[in-house]
């Protein structure tokens, strides 16, 4: 019970509900991070106390089917236990499977922490394949409206986050960007006479990397480019500001997988779901979201108190 009330505690502080929902939603968190399964007939299994698992599994059902949630709220959980006054590394990307004929598709924008992104603001897309410039901009404009552009250190994303309009976009907004650009993108040659790829522009060998000192043009959007020859062969990223350090910047987009590895295979196992309705998987993220950030604060402050010796330590 005192774990429930410690995070019951924490999460009363933002979210301002009555006690019994801060409990039910403390409960699951815990439940959730014991059976790491979003299964809820396993996660009712489990609640402290001695009400029966139905009763516990109704009142899951009810938390999904029948609460209203405030999403901003839990972006304010997030930047309380994790961001401090400096600014944030931002990752972009996507996580999709299929239910069936379901096709489940989130977009999550979260910050990098200590090797882990943890998410802000996620949206499901109503479709399969790739996000379009609109939706990646409404995510952003979330994020803006309650943190501002001041808290944004730099955005990291793939290559599917690319296109004339979404950079200008970024340009506009004042948000330093570290994008990775497909290879084949043509550019002009320094002569400007002759377009080419360019991947054209860099002969590297393995491991090496090297930063054009002066802008192309990308999609008519000026940047400065920088690649690295690794083993599946040139990452190439677009950056507006401090090329030499733009490959290292861009690395840093890797604990956005390792996040979904956590909600997933390696964690919650949130694909194993059978919900359905948009509106509840929203809601099954943000509370896998809280478990794992939950988890993630602990751990941290733990490895504070008694650090683990490396494995060849002796």
């Amino acid at each position: 019970m005192k774990e429930i009330n410690s995070l019951a505690k924490e999460l009363k502080g933002v979210f301002g509900w009555h006690q019994a929902r801060v409990i039910l939603l403390a409960q699951f968190i815990l439940a959730l991070v014991k059976v790491r399964s979003v299964n809820l007939t396993r996660i009712a299994h489990v609640f402290y106390g001695t009400t029966l698992p139905t009763s516990n599994y109704k009142r899951l059902q009810r938390f999904l089917r029948d609460f209203t949630l405030d999403y901003d709220q839990c972006a304010c959980v997030i930047a309380k236990w994790f961001c401090s006054d400096e600014t944030w590394v931002l990752c972009l990307d996507r996580t999709n499977w299929n239910f069936g004929i379901l096709k489940i598709n989130f977009m999550v924008l979260a910050v990098a922490h200590e090797g882990l992104a943890i998410p802000l603001f996620w949206v499901l897309l109503p479709k399969k394949g790739n996000s379009n410039t609109e939706e990646r901009k409404a995510l952003i404009k979330r994020f803006l409206h309650v943190f501002g552009v001041e808290k944004i250190a730099y955005l990291t994303a793939d290559r599917e986050f690319r296109g004339k309009n979404w950079l200008q976009f970024l340009v506009d907004e004042h948000i330093p960007f570290c994008i990775r650009i497909p290879n084949n993108t043509n550019v002009w040659n320094r002569h400007r006479n002759q377009r080419l790829p360019v991947s054209r522009l860099f002969g590297l060998q393995r491991n090496e990397q090297m930063s054009l000192k002066k802008q192309r043009d990308i999609w008519g959007i000026s940047v400065y480019l920088s690649c690295i020859m690794g083993k599946q062969g040139r990452v190439i990223v677009a950056t507006n500001e401090q090329p030499q350090t733009a490959i290292k910047r861009y690395a840093i987009r890797w604990s956005i997988e390792t996040l979904f590895g956590c909600l997933k295979s390696r964690g919650f196992d949130l694909e194993s779901t059978h919900l359905q309705q948009l509106e509840r998987l929203e809601k099954l993220f943000f509370v896998c979201t809280l478990a794992l950030a939950w988890s993630f604060k602990l751990g941290i402050l733990q490895n504070k108190l008694k650090p683990l010796k490396p494995a060849h330590s002796r």
